[in-house]
């Protein structure tokens, strides 16, 4: 693992093998259904302007990379560009897009089973990669399972995390943002994401894009607007998502509503991330 080009490779290889093999990669319902198909990695430097940008829009609570290892590991001298970002893209499966592209209003039960134990493969994901970096003799982090991670309140945008994970993938050239706030990537929207920051010098994948709404038809040709119709809730309009409302429809309603009929504690939607035209892929004006 001595040379900088082969660490990106084996970094890929480590996160597709736990997707594609792992048994912790599962819905589990009764059929077994995987959560997750092959997943997209792409990687940014620790010391990328972007992440000084996310703290400045979004506000002081909001944590950039050098500060998550500096706070894991304290008392040793670690500098920004010694750092990257590792983020990664979690495709759902053709049939749990199928089933909740048929919803109206409550998400299907594989789509509520992805947010719930879809995510917990996620944080399964994180832990593994951690652990195979550490073991290679790399300090790592995963930002969503530091002690530091919470919600805060940002005076621009309401409901914010310490660390946005959407956010870490558009720097590291996975994707642009949507309508409805998702963020579209080679593989759609329909989609989870995740992120580790490792003591750990790789070449950035380069940024496909120039502008963070590149991939949505909306901003880039004023059509589409399907997410709009998709939402049950009515948050999304031209002037984009009203986090509230988006809030008030998943608690307490998709939550009753699935543990009612589905028979397990959780919650979801993703309406807007199916039956649109970034689904599953980056959108041209034919798909409208």
């Amino acid at each position: 693992m001595d040379q900088k080009e082969e660490r990106g490779p084996w970094l890929q290889k480590v996160i597709t093998d736990f997707i594609e093999t792992s048994p912790e990669n599962t819905l589990k319902n009764h059929a077994h259904q995987k959560a997750f198909n092959a997943p997209l990695v792409g990687f940014s430097s620790g010391d990328d302007p972007l992440y000084e940008d996310y703290r400045e829009h979004v506000g002081p609570f909001h944590m950039t990379p050098w500060e998550l290892l500096a706070v894991t590991y304290r008392g040793l001298h670690i500098k920004a560009e010694e750092l990257t970002v590792i983020s990664w893209i979690l495709p759902q499966t053709e049939t749990t897009k199928l089933d909740n592209r048929k919803q109206d209003i409550y998400p299907s039960d594989s789509w509520a089973r992805s947010r719930i134990f879809g995510e917990e493969v996620n944080d399964k994901l994180r832990e593994h990669l951690v652990k195979c970096l550490k073991k290679e003799g790399y300090r790592a982090v995963a930002p969503s399972l530091a002690p530091q991670s919470s919600i805060r309140i940002s005076p621009k945008y309401g409901y914010a995390s310490t660390w946005s994970e959407r956010h870490a993938a558009y720097a590291s050239g996975l994707g642009t943002f949507g309508l409805c706030d998702g963020l579209i990537t080679p593989k759609g929207k329909a989609m989870r994401t995740g992120s580790i920051v490792a003591q750990i010098k790789i070449p950035p994948t380069k940024r496909p894009y120039t502008n963070h709404h590149e991939y949505c038809l909306f901003y880039t040709k004023g059509t589409c607007k399907k997410c709009i119709s998709r939402c049950p809730a009515g948050a999304i309009s031209e002037n984009g998502k009203d986090k509230e409302l988006c809030y008030r429809h998943l608690i307490p309603k998709t939550r009753d509503y699935v543990t009612s009929n589905y028979g397990f504690n959780g919650y979801g939607c993703g309406l807007c991330q199916t039956g649109v035209p970034c689904e599953s892929k980056i959108p041209g004006n034919k798909d409208v």
